[in-house]
């Protein structure tokens, strides 16, 4: 088993997106709890990789002053997740890409670790951590880890005009990693969501 380390892996925050349930705010830079929440996730995912990114479409200075690259999609238009997640393949010098969306600041510290554990274990291409929801084992798809390498599979998708990140992972060998505490995967995509982030 090859053994996947940390400094093997590049962390990518996904802050692009158009903030349309929570008014077309720029979500990554809403305020919680004195900071904004991208730079929450962007301190939590560091100590678990080798280096990290953010996906972003407008506020760039405000993203580059977190202290990491900044990269906008590289397809017009607000095409989702897979756009950023492309960014990030593009431009990730590592074997391995570990995502986290910018509105979960509480994602669990061993996140990675155990994703990259897995995916080892597996021999996967993509580990995608997954929580009890209702009885049910649901996919947390945006918390994934992926080879580097699948970029071409992504650029064809995305050029077929394709925008469903589970139709396009479904594609690949998908080791799904189960977390007990769904709270931590708790997102905010709404200002309700963001005020109960904040207790």
């Amino acid at each position: 088993m090859n053994l996947i380390l940390r400094e093997d892996i590049t962390g990518l925050v996904l802050a692009g997106g158009r903030g349309s349930r929570m008014g077309g705010v720029d979500k990554g830079l809403q305020n919680h709890r004195g900071m904004p929440l991208a730079l929450h996730a962007l301190l939590r995912l560091q100590p678990q990789v080798g280096a990290t990114m953010v996906s972003a479409n407008r506020n760039i200075a405000a993203y580059e002053a977190m202290g990491a690259p900044v990269w906008p999609d590289p397809i017009e238009g607000y095409a989702g997740p897979l756009a950023g997640l492309l960014a990030g393949l593009e431009h990730a010098e590592t074997a391995w890409l570990v995502t986290v969306p910018c509105d979960t600041p509480g994602f669990p510290a061993d996140f990675v670790e155990r994703l990259a554990a897995a995916a080892a274990a597996q021999d996967a291409d993509i580990a995608m951590a997954a929580t009890q929801e209702d009885g049910q084992l649901r996919r947390q798809p945006v918390f994934c880890l992926l080879r580097t390498g699948l970029v071409e599979s992504l650029v064809a998708f995305l050029q077929a005009g394709e925008r469903k990140f589970d139709k396009w992972t479904a594609r690949h060998r998908v080791v799904e990693v189960p977390f007990d505490d769904a709270a931590a995967f708790f997102n905010a995509n709404t200002v309700d969501e963001l005020q109960q982030l904040q207790r």
